[in-house]
């Protein structure tokens, strides 16, 4: 019996998605490599109630030249920080702010040093999902193919039988 050693970074685990041939195999490859990190950012990329708190347009920040596993952070681990740049609008009730106490300056910082740490493939992944185009990279990764490969339902949050 084989077992991975390796856990890809996401942006190696889209790369997949894209070169897979037809449907199932997407499905596939994200159900393989399925967590709650991996859930967290697709549903920050492709939710429609979440409202990204960075500005449109490009991010003036260094890329990370460092060879992927080696000198710098995974978004796998850092997902969790997505929550101080995104405002969730909620249907009932009070919309959700991640960190209402962060001003816009020191939130575009901490978005930039995250940029930073990151691999360069993986800080265009979430430049990407901040801008709602990951998709455009990435064929077949879409807000529809995500919810049917995980059986989430239009809210994201429960499961279709």
């Amino acid at each position: 019996m084989v077992f991975e050693t390796y856990t890809p970074l996401f942006h190696e685990i889209f790369l997949q998605v894209n070169n897979a041939k037809d449907k199932s195999k997407k499905f596939s490859v994200l159900r393989k490599y399925k967590t709650k990190s991996l859930e967290q950012f697709l549903k920050a990329a492709f939710d429609p109630k979440i409202e990204w708190l960075i500005p449109e347009g490009d991010v003036p920040y260094m890329p990370n030249d460092a060879p992927d596993g080696t000198e710098h952070t995974r978004l796998e681990r850092e997902v969790r920080q997505i929550a101080n740049f995104v405002v969730l609008h909620r249907s009932s009730g009070p919309n959700v702010e991640g960190n209402p106490n962060i001003n816009r300056m020191r939130r575009e910082m901490m978005f930039i040093q995250l940029l930073e740490g990151l691999s360069s493939g993986e800080a265009e992944c979430l430049i990407m999902a901040k801008e709602g185009t990951l998709g455009k990279k990435y064929k077949g990764l879409t807000a529809s193919a995500v919810r049917e490969a995980f059986k989430w339902n239009v809210t994201y949050s429960g499961y279709v039988s």
